[in-house]
């Protein structure tokens, strides 16, 4: 063990960081902690604390490598804790007996590192072993490590092994076969492999069967970009010992493990090195690594592994195959590569693992902290006291691209063929998405335009225009994508029907296809960024969401996550702009690292297959259609808005939209403005683009000027028809695109664009909200066709939230060291389109959930969803569930249901009829701002955001977010608390109100003063940096005991909590002489201080007087300045006055001169 000089005691305040020294470097050590002594008797406050020192003895290679600087940063913060790292040279050369001192040993195996030594040195010193050193010869034998794994039940692939052993020539049979072999009578088919006994060598081979073409891939330690190649070569190998195993068909990836003891694991997967040796890299160069969520089972097998091998910190292969999860290697030490919150929270655990068995022997007053995820009680936003068990959101997708669509109707065989070859006959429908299919429609189109090259006929060339344009949008972006591109065919059996917007002489009879192409509407950098920043403030919602570690928002979500008590299902529509929002979404919520697809591969789940969150648009209900065709008939009269219209239009007498008809009043006149505006802009690009200085001028995402003009003349060709009407559909579609142009291409400096906007906007908010229904009924209609399988799954969740808890929660057996394992959350989100966001809540609105007549609460949430004229990117509806154990089972107050709404990121030009939400707050928090105890916050989102755009888009691409915290306090109102919106007028700021179902009762529990703030919505900057684990600590130490946290039996915890109590009284005994020592400090400051306000009064005084004689001089010099102020006022009236006469004079001559002249012309009329 250490003496009470080690090294580590020399330092308190900063962190301890020492590469262990030699006898002849002694002195110097020792004149630094003279200097670090002498501060300590300085601050009498601070006396020095008998320090923990940690030993890191490893290869240099290891103990310098990033991810092992990172967490030893972060274990120094701990106030008792030193580290100390071994020097190599000292570790190969020196006895142990000469190694450093300390009280806990960090030590694993790697190549080279002199493992007996180690053993060594720990029988010597005795010190606490992280990982235990004589497992590591097991975990070095791939024989040893498969008898230990089976041993403790866990699954394997069927194996044998071969040893070529002179000694046991009964365990060296081997028959081969041309696609098998036999190994001591266990039979092997191909594909199999082949893996060293020496986990050293990584020279894994994977045989192949004859029908695949044979051969074998040659698996090895990365070099460069390669982890494999193909050999020819079938035969195995004959000389050394191996372990033959079945081949596990893994979907082509490797999941990882990395626990931090028994109770936490971090896993990810990667791009098996056997699928082809190449190794997946980002844009910096590292390797891809996809998160994973592990599954109740995989969670049991990590802490098993974690015990058998005795290693705290251990990584271990998984091969997921079959429905079932194999271990297939076992590496002891290893830490993740780039994960600031693993790196945060592997510290913090081995920091709380060393002071829990170490602090109560060296008397130090030290108790592990309760986080405050660990409350199993948490604060509704009404104050009474609940555990929240299951958050259920429907989101819409982030800022996108303008969406653009093209119809028309085709005729051609071919077209009949594609539709038939995918089987569009069973549905009636077909999407087309993938490469190879929008190939075909490319090369089909290709074909028709050659055919119709020379005819001239009227009607081909328009179908020949819309072809063009067809051919123009394939060949865009030089290669296919379903995410920004696709097609959809609908069979018409009569061909096209007749609509309002095209004339009856152009319809033909029989059967035809619809085509419709749509392209554009990608998620935007900016959508990104407003994504994963919504998934940090998301995170506020949960237990802990005030981030009291690291300055970090939401800690109590992550640690629920990472101790397997957080189950999580996302759920995407299958456009492309909803997949990517829902993987930034999880990127910034789950505190994720890296590229979206490896997110949006391994954690997304496509809900494309029931309709849950697609709708085909173009397949309209016959009550949409009847709704359409009723809201076109009275947008197309050219006159203002009667009595009737209003009744007709606004039958729900929604204040949005009464805003809208007043600021239109007539819809044509409207139109024709918007119209003319088009125009103009249209002219305005053309200009633009004849400027030389405009030739490489790059928009926003890429974009140039001459695409700019191709949506934009596209609009202005079809908002007019031919017959002088105007196609209102194209409304949204206008204000989609000045809206993009309005908040990203700003700089141009577009004339009247402005203007656009807000005409568009008014039209658009009577046409977007009245396209799912105009009345109550029809609204209703509409919202059971777009999303009756989302709210039965929804209904689903809430109700399962007991039923299948079991199947994501660790075993109460396997749950000690988690001081809440009954704590289970359960979060299901769903990304979708607008359409989904307008019928869910007419669903909430119209659907007889409340009557606002007999509740004031529900009245005020119906009046603000009144005024809500658009749901902007990002809005979110967000259901929350809390249970009060107490109470019975079938009470009404068992449970309590919350309902939350945001209508999204803030609009470009905010006016006065944007209404103010109820936010997101618990009363406890109220309670403790009416106390005065406000919390400091630890970072700011304005730091956040910058950060994020800066990594997230060149600094050519203005983007507009949050800058500040969403919310501002206010008032309460009720059972809910009314916060207003920021000031800002950012198109990133969100929006909420919240409704909550709660019991009469207002129960108050004991950990109400604990629980204050737990829910803030402040949303604080989502800094990566180490935590302040001293702060934490001191906050804590005093209020917890550690017996909860225990890893042992029974019996061992009894023990540990009596050392604990020993500890705690030894400490408060220090505790006592260290004030004492203060008091008398402080009677001797004490007399020191009178002489002090002696001298201060005597100096007050004399700087009293000089500023009283300063201040006169001054008002002197003011009087002065006020006379020659006054004499030049009455100069100037002077000067007023004359010039006042002169023009008086001057005026009279002009009357004169013109009552002269009018006589005289008066004179001539009469000659005349």
């Amino acid at each position: 063990m250490s003496e009470p000089n080690s090294p580590g005691e020399s330092q308190c305040g900063a962190p301890r960081f020492f590469v262990g020294c030699e006898d002849d470097e002694s002195e110097v050590q020792e004149d630094s902690m003279r200097t670090d002594m002498d501060l300590y008797e300085d601050d009498e406050d601070t006396p020095p604390e008998r320090q923990i020192v940690v030993g890191i003895c490893c290869m240099m290679k290891k103990s310098k490598s990033k991810p092992m600087t990172q967490i030893l940063e972060r274990l120094c913060r701990f106030e008792y804790i030193t580290v100390v790292i071994f020097p190599e040279d000292t570790i190969l050369n020196e006895p142990v007996d000469k190694w450093p001192l300390c009280d806990c040993l960090i030590s694993f195996h790697s190549k080279g590192f002199p493992l007996d030594k180690a053993v060594s040195y720990a029988t010597l010193r005795s010190p606490l072993l992280i990982n235990d050193l004589n497992m590591q010869y097991y975990i070095q034998d791939r024989r040893e490590v498969y008898r230990i794994l089976q041993e403790e039940g866990i699954e394997l692939p069927r194996y044998a092994v071969l040893n070529r052993d002179p000694d046991k020539p009964e365990e060296c049979n081997l028959v081969e076969g041309e696609d098998h072999v036999e190994v001591n009578g266990e039979i092997f088919q191909k594909p199999f492999v082949e893996k060293p006994v020496c986990a050293e060598d990584h020279n894994v081979y994977i045989y192949y069967p004859t029908t695949a073409g044979g051969g074998s891939q040659r698996l090895f330690r990365k070099i460069g970009s390669r982890s494999s190649v193909y050999s020819p070569e079938s035969s195995v190998r004959k000389t050394g010992s191996y372990i033959y195993e079945e081949f596990m068909p893994t979907d082509g990836t490797d999941v990882k493990v990395y626990t931090v003891g028994p109770d936490y694991a971090h896993a990810e997967a990667r791009k098996s090195p056997a699928l082809d040796g190449k190794v997946e890299r980002d844009s910096e160069g590292k390797e891809v690594r996809y998160p994973v969520m592990l599954s109740a089972m995989e969670k049991l097998v990590a802490r098993k592994v974690c015990l058998a091998f005795k290693q705290t910190v251990c990584g271990f292969d998984l091969l997921r195959a079959n429905g079932h999860s194999y271990v297939c290697d076992v590496n002891g030490f290893s830490f993740v590569k780039n994960s600031m919150k693993y790196y945060d929270d592997c510290a913090k655990i081995l920091g709380n693992i060393v002071m829990r068995e170490l602090a109560p022997q060296f008397q130090i007053p030290w108790s592990i902290p309760t986080e405050a995820e660990d409350i199993p009680i948490v604060p509704t936003t009404s104050g009474t006291m609940m555990e929240l068990r299951s958050v259920i959101a429907v989101i819409r997708h982030g800022d996108r691209t303008p969406k653009q669509k093209m119809k028309m109707e085709v005729r051609n065989p071919m077209f009949f063929d594609l539709f038939e070859k995918y089987e569009g006959y069973k549905t009636g429908k077909l999407k087309l998405k993938r490469p190879k299919q929008l190939q075909e429609v490319l090369d089909i189109t290709r074909q028709l335009l050659i055919e119709l090259g020379q005819r001239n006929d009227c009607e081909i060339e328009e179908k020949k225009s819309k072809l063009e344009q067809l051919k123009t949008v394939l060949e865009m972006y030089g290669h296919f994508s379903g995410i920004n591109r696709k097609v959809q065919l609908t069979y018409l059996p009569h061909g096209q029907p007749k609509t309002s917007s095209e004339d009856e002489d152009t319809r033909k009879e029989g059967q035809s296809l619809l085509l419709v192409l749509k392209w554009g509407g990608e998620l935007t950098p900016a959508g990104r960024v407003q994504a994963e920043e919504l998934g940090r403030a998301f995170r506020c919602m949960y237990p802990g969401g005030q981030g009291d570690y690291a300055g970090f928002p939401g800690c109590g979500l992550l640690r629920l996550h990472s101790t397997y008590r957080h189950d999580l299902k996302i759920y995407a529509s299958d456009e492309g702009r909803v997949q990517m929002t829902a993987a930034s979404f999880a990127k910034g919520l789950l505190a994720l690292e890296g590229e979206l697809t490896p997110i949006l591969v391994q954690m997304v789940k496509s809900a494309n297959m029931n309709g849950l969150l697609d709708s085909d648009s173009d397949s309209l209900s016959s009550c949409q259609h009847r709704v359409k065709a009723r809201l076109h008939e009275i947008l197309q009269r050219d006159r203002e808005f009667n009595d009737e219209d209003y009744d007709r239009l606004a039958p729900t007498c929604a204040a949005s939209l009464l805003n809208s008809m007043k600021m239109v009043k007539n819809p044509v006149a409207t139109c024709d403005q918007v119209y003319t505006l088009i125009q103009s802009l249209t002219s305005q690009i053309r200009t633009r683009m004849e400027d030389p200085k405009s030739a490489d001028l790059q928009l926003y995402h890429s974009e140039t000027l001459e695409l700019m003009l191709q949506r934009w003349s596209k609009l202005e060709r079809d908002f007019r028809m031919k017959n002088g009407r105007y196609d209102i559909s194209k409304i949204p579609d206008i204000y989609d695109c000045v809206k993009y142009d309005v908040i990203h291409n700003a700089t141009l400096g577009l004339r009247d664009t402005q203007e656009l906007f807000r005409l568009s906007r008014a039209l658009a908010d009577i046409v977007i909200p009245q396209e799912y229904g105009i009345n109550r009924d029809e609204k209703l209609d509409i919202a059971y066709a777009y999303c009756l399988p989302l709210v039965r799954k929804i209904q689903l969740d809430l109700q399962r939230t007991h039923g299948d808890e079991f199947v994501h929660k660790l075993h109460p057996l396997y749950s000690r060291g988690i001081m809440s394992p009954g704590r289970h959350v359960r979060t299901r989100l769903y990304f979708t389109s607008e359409s989904h966001v307008h019928s869910l809540l007419s669903i909430f609105r119209y659907g007889g959930l409340l009557d606002e007549e007999k509740d004031q609460q529900w009245k005020r949430a119906m009046d603000y969803l009144n005024e809500v004229s658009e749901l902007n990117y990002m809005t979110q509806i967000v259901i929350m569930l809390y249970e009060d154990n107490n109470k019975d089972i079938s009470s009404e107050e068992r449970f309590h249901v919350e309902l939350h709404f945001s209508p999204g990121v803030k609009g470009v030009d905010e006016d006065e009829h944007a209404p103010h939400g109820f936010g997101f707050r618990p009363a406890s928090a109220e309670v403790m701002r009416q106390n005065g105890q406000k919390k400091e916050e630890r970072g700011s989102l304005e730091d956040l955001s910058r950060d994020e755009t800066d990594r997230a888009v060149p600094v050519s691409e203005p983007i507009t977010i949050q800058r500040r915290s969403p919310l501002i306090r206010n008032h309460k109102t009720g059972s809910m608390e009314v916060l207003s919106e920021s000031t800002s007028s950012k198109a990133g700021s969100y929006r909420l109100f919240s409704i909550s179902r709660q019991s009469p009762e207002m129960k108050q529990s004991g950990l109400g003063s604990q629980c204050a703030g737990l829910f803030s919505t402040t949303v604080l900057g989502g800094s990566s940096s180490a935590p302040n684990l001293q702060d934490y600590a001191r906050a804590h130490r005093k209020k917890y005991s550690t017996a909860s946290l225990s890893y042992k039996d029974e019996q061992s915890r009894r023990d540990e909590a009596r050392r604990v109590e020993r500890g705690k009284k030894q400490g408060a005994v220090i505790e006592q002489k260290r004030r004492e020592q203060v008091r008398k400090t402080e009677k001797g400051k004490k007399h020191d201080s009178v002489v002090e306000l002696g001298k201060r009064e005597v100096a007050k005084k004399s700087e009293k007087s000089d500023r009283d004689k300063t201040e006169e001089s001054e008002q002197s010099r003011k009087d002065e300045t006020k006379k020659s102020e006054k004499k030049e006022k009455s100069e100037e009236s002077e000067k007023d006055k004359t010039e006042e006469s002169e023009q008086s004079i001057k005026d009279e001559a002009k009357k004169s001169e013109k009552s002269e002249k009018d006589k005289t012309e008066e004179s001539g009329e009469a000659t005349k």
